[in-house]
């Protein structure tokens, strides 16, 4: 298999950095490792914070918890304009992975050409 391929398969389907790990760009690998990292947990904390407004005010309002107080209070919850830290933390994981694939296979190009 073709280094680019590999790299970009792995950058791709498992974590973002780990094809440059392999075709031995470890500064490039290891600061997309760490900069995709850092939007998994921007991106969770997001989602929890909602989460937890969700069911605060399920609990508030004495709702019964059923699926159709869920999902309305989830759309009621994502349709407020207090979900920038998710959205933002999804659109970088986004850009990091994207940045990620391509880089690599980039990086991987260039070696299989040398050979």
């Amino acid at each position: 298999m073709k280094n680019s391929l590999k790299a970009a398969l792995l950058s791709g389907f498992i974590f973002p950095g780990l094809g440059h790990l392999v075709v031995k760009q470890f500064r490039t690998g290891i600061i997309l490792i760490l900069t995709t990292t850092i939007g998994v947990i921007v991106t969770i904390a997001g989602a929890v914070t909602t989460a937890l407004a969700i069911l605060e005010k399920i609990e508030a309002e004495d709702l019964p918890i059923t699926m159709e107080t869920i999902t309305s209070a989830v759309h009621q919850a994502m349709a407020s304009s207090g979900n920038v830290v998710l959205n933002a933390g999804l659109i970088f994981l986004s850009l990091c992975w994207i940045v990620g694939v391509v880089d690599a296979y980039r990086v991987g190009s260039s070696i299989d050409g040398q050979k």
